[in-house]
């Protein structure tokens, strides 16, 4: 059974709050991998490339990042989705680069943000283990888009 949750809209107190961490006891609970389950059935219902917790008024710090080609993000390439617990990104590069994003949260406006190209994260898998990787170019700006939403900020509010 997919869980398609309510998306919260620009404008909404959820999204400018700081989201709480995920606590180490509820690392491999069955709330968060079903919560897990019920942002990624959203986020693909929607056409989504990503997708924060606090987009589904849930105040924690979990991500969705997926990459793949799809009405809105036509060009975009293809990854396996990733679910980031309590991500941190640790290293931006010091080359940017401009690129339109839009937001599940912001429908019908889209904008050109300057993001890092190239970032290093730290997170946690959804029973604890601690992964360290490197993002590139389009799943880097979703990396770092969804975090924002992390940190109650939109794309909005980098233009």
């Amino acid at each position: 059974m997919s869980v398609i949750l309510p998306v919260a809209q620009r404008g909404e107190p959820i999204l400018s709050l700081i989201a709480a961490s995920v606590a180490e006891h509820e690392f491999g609970s069955e709330w968060l991998t079903q919560l897990a389950s019920a942002l990624y059935e959203t986020m693909m219902a929607r056409q989504g490339v990503g997708i924060a917790a606090p987009q589904v008024y849930i105040s924690k710090r979990i991500i969705i990042v997926a990459s793949r080609a799809n009405p809105r993000y036509p060009y975009a390439p293809t990854m396996e989705a990733v679910v980031m617990v309590n991500p941190e990104i640790f290293e931006f590069s010091s080359e940017t680069v401009a690129g339109e994003e839009g937001c599940l949260s912001v429908p019908d406006e889209r904008g050109q943000v300057t993001r890092a190209e190239q970032i290093s994260v730290c997170y946690y898998t959804l029973n604890g283990e601690k992964v360290e990787t490197t993002f590139s170019g389009f799943p880097a700006r979703i990396v770092q888009h969804e975090v924002d939403h992390l940190n109650g900020v939109l794309f909005v509010d980098r233009l």
